[in-house]
């Protein structure tokens, strides 16, 4: 019986992916051919979804951008065999794009069947579980620490340091959150691993309550990803069926309970602190910090809160032990990243590497350049609050340290690729004027300095480039990253300076930007 993958998570399915797999299911039928259809994860390469996979004995081949039209060709040219066909691409692990990566987070993604508990067993899961139920917990938190994780929700915090902290708090109740309110533009990591492989999610959070010894989770999902939230739900229930979860994990002595929460609609509650409110029932609003979350956080109790990538990378550090996972990256950024290509670029899609890859290697040799075919101008790195890299920065290694050194940041690692066509002005005032929306309006410098930065932007597009206007811009600027009370209104400035200090002309300036004062970055 022939074996044939469509994916179901939500870029395929947004390009008609149930209805093609109902279309090959009767076209089977109707051809009395026997095939398994499964329903696998993304892999990826969102280029070309839906990207139909059939197993062969020389792997599995790929039949890229496939249509509900195209069903009945593609078994005339015999697909099921691996036949020729226009939208043929061979073997779908030797496309280059895939082949090159170095896949550990994103191991089984697209690979296995997301909510087949046996699959997932089969390709490794467990393991890392399974090994930190026999280990002691502060050697665990100590074997984290030393693999190098950081937090890949973009504050990259050493989550071994954080797990410590919970782990020796004296509290009745410990909780560990998820934070997946993936509200960047350009970012689909999160979503692609709760729809492609939720176990490894699972797993992250019942290996963090083992360790620190929380005895439930939430996962905090935006409304905006009911693909997420159905599959999460449905691979819960499963878990819990098979002892993954509840009084007994996996029949040991500890218990550990998990629910999914729909988030608030609102950017801000990607902060953790907001999180904790809107997850609490309260409107989502930046809490002053100390008291930390790790000390003070879900219902005044200690907590640990990472984001997904962070979650779903503790289950092969614990597999495969802390020294394999740190043997990636570069400095003091161990391991890998799931770099997300969007905007103006070809190849579109998610690339896993280790930590020293340049800007100007993805782009091109993953991403293929830009979709217009016009030459790339400007990539804005780590979401809409992220600076603009113009193409001088582009050899950078993408490694935390580094990027700071020049005012930038790698973030949640999504890439918006900006071609010559685009107005860095126009798009450094849409970002003062994305914080003036979504700003929780706790704190002046983030709630006022947005307003009033967007009417400074409007008044040197409009002709009033004087040395006052632009020294007014980077004060106030300056104001908003020294004392906004969290990373909305600080890093508002970032996309504003870096378009300012690089793309002066497009603000009317005639580079005179680039020598002005800047804004502490």
């Amino acid at each position: 019986m022939t074996r044939i993958y469509v994916p179901r998570d939500s870029s395929a399915l947004a390009l008609g992916a149930d209805a093609l797999a109902d279309a090959i299911k009767a076209e089977a039928a109707r051809r009395g051919i026997a095939i398994e259809l499964v329903r696998n994860g993304s892999r990826g390469l969102l280029w070309l979804e839906p990207l139909v996979e059939v197993q062969t004995a020389e792997g599995r081949i790929g039949y890229a951008n496939v249509e509900e039209g195209d069903v009945a060709a593609l078994f005339d040219a015999g697909f099921i065999d691996g036949g020729e066909h226009a939208r043929r691409v061979g073997v779908v692990d030797e496309i280059p794009y895939l082949k090159k990566q170095q896949r550990l987070t994103f191991a089984r993604i697209g690979i296995t069947d997301p909510l087949s508990i046996d699959d997932y067993v089969a390709h490794g899961g467990l393991e890392g579980l399974r090994n930190a139920l026999q280990t002691d917990g502060d050697a665990a938190c100590e074997a984290l620490i030393e693999s190098g994780l950081r937090g890949r929700g973009g504050a990259a915090f050493p989550a071994g340091i954080k797990w410590r902290t919970v782990r020796a708090a004296k509290a009745p109740q410990k909780y560990v959150v998820c934070n997946a309110d993936e509200g960047d533009s350009g970012t689909f990591s999160d979503r692609l691993v709760m729809e492609s492989d939720p176990y490894v999610l699972i797993e992250g959070m019942i290996i963090a309550g083992v360790v620190t010894g929380a005895t439930a989770g939430y996962i905090y999902v935006r409304s905006e990803y009911p693909h997420s939230i159905a599959t999460l739900e449905a691979a819960i229930a499963k878990a819990r069926a098979a002892g993954w979860l509840g009084d007994s994990v996996l029949g040991s002595a500890h218990r550990f309970e998990l629910f999914v929460a729909k988030g608030a609609g609102s950017y801000v509650c990607g902060e953790e602190t907001a999180l904790l409110e809107s997850l609490e029932g309260k409107r989502g609003v930046v809490r002053a910090k100390p008291p930390v979350p790790a000390l003070v956080g879900l219902y005044g109790q200690p907590t640990v809160i990472n984001n997904v990538i962070t979650l779903a990378t503790v289950p092969i550090i614990f597999a495969r032990g802390a020294a394999y996972y740190k043997d990636f990256g570069m400095g003091r950024s161990r391991g890998t990243l799931p770099f997300q290509l969007a905007g103006n670029v070809k190849q579109g899609g998610l690339v896993e590497l280790a930590f020293g890859v340049t800007l100007r290697e993805l782009l091109y040799d993953y991403g293929g350049g830009t979709a217009s075919g016009r030459p790339a101008r400007a990539v804005q790195v780590g979401g809409p609050l992220g600076t603009y890299l113009p193409e001088s920065q582009w050899d950078i290694p993408m490694d935390y340290e580094a990027y700071a050194a020049v005012g930038a940041v790698v973030g949640h690692g999504g890439l918006v690729v900006h071609d010559d066509t685009s107005n860095l002005a126009d798009l450094a005032q849409y970002a003062m004027h994305f914080c003036a929306l979504e700003s929780c309006g706790k704190c002046t410098p983030c709630r006022i300095g947005s307003t009033r930065g967007v009417e400074v932007i409007a008044r040197i597009r409009n002709g009033d480039s004087s040395t006052r206007q632009v020294q007014l811009l980077r004060d106030l600027c300056d104001t908003m990253v020294s004392g906004s009370l969290c990373a909305m209104g600080g890093m508002t400035p970032y996309p504003v300076l870096s378009a300012l200090d690089h793309f002066p002309e497009d603000f009317g300036l005639a580079g005179a930007g680039a020598d002005a004062p800047k804004a502490a970055a």
